[in-house]
């Protein structure tokens, strides 16, 4: 893959950030939506499933008998009240909890066989901002992607900054942005460092609409390179063609809930 290389503004070190011009964005645009195609590859025909999910925190039946399913370019939207277990879902679908009951699957395959690989292939972005607060942006956005794949240079995190609408912030300590920029950084990690699978819980949250506009393009852009996507809100996030599931629909009443291991 060629990554473009823009130039600097006179008079600036080798080692200041890259300044792009107006007709490099469209460019960076290309090379994100490249990438994710290439990451991708090879992957359209599997499917992610949950199947009798029963999901259990403290004492409290979340969940039972929950299922789903995703294949390559869908998309999830998960719906419910507070506490019907949104976030908690997305959780066990990125592997950081584990389900009571149940079994999810990639391709067919139980993701617990190999933890692992699944890690490799998903980005879950949850309701706290995973900024490193001494780090520019543009640093924070370097991290994610040499952690992701230490051998990637510079570009994919120049064109993920760009494509957030980060570039006048690129030397910006993380402490010192508003939560909205907080937001818009974390999410720009899921183009600086690829993933198949995106788990974005109520990612909107702080955002302007003409943000939110830049993120239903950029998970558009996603689903058309063959990535999947599961999202949880409370606004509205435009995401043609997704699938609606309900949590409300698989709560277990307090009386029941003794009959759920049954």
């Amino acid at each position: 893959m060629v990554i473009y290389y823009p130039y600097r503004a006179q008079g600036r070190s080798r080692d200041a950030p890259a300044v792009f011009p107006k007709s490099c964005f469209p460019l960076a645009r290309a090379v994100v939506l490249l990438w994710c195609r290439a990451m991708t590859n090879g992957m359209s025909s599997h499917t992610f499933t949950g199947e009798k999910l029963v999901c259990i925190r403290g004492e409290r039946v979340v969940f039972s008998g929950l299922g789903f399913h995703l294949a390559a370019g869908e998309a999830l939207l998960l719906l419910g009240p507070n506490g019907s277990g949104k976030s908690s879902l997305l959780r066990l679908m990125a592997g950081l909890l584990k389900p009571a009951s149940g079994r999810l699957a990639w391709g067919g395959d139980p993701v617990a066989d190999d933890r692992e690989a699944h890690a490799a292939r998903v980005h879950y972005v949850g309701h706290h901002d995973a900024i490193k607060p001494v780090l520019s942006v543009f640093e924070n956005l370097r991290f994610w992607a040499r952690l992701h794949d230490p051998a990637s240079g510079a570009g994919l995190a120049r064109a993920a900054r760009d494509r957030m609408g980060l570039a006048r912030l690129a030397d910006v300590p993380g402490k010192l942005l508003s939560a909205g920029q907080k937001r818009r950084l974390n999410l720009a990690r899921l183009l600086a460092a690829p993933a198949t699978l995106w788990l974005l819980d109520e990612p909107s949250v702080a955002l302007d609409r003409q943000s939110v506009k830049v993120l239903e393009a950029v998970i558009a852009e996603h689903r058309a390179a063959g990535g999947m996507v599961a999202l949880s809100t409370h606004a509205d996030v435009d995401l043609p063609g997704a699938r609606e599931l309900h949590l409300d629909h698989f709560a277990v009443a307090p009386e029941a809930a003794m009959g759920v291991w049954g």
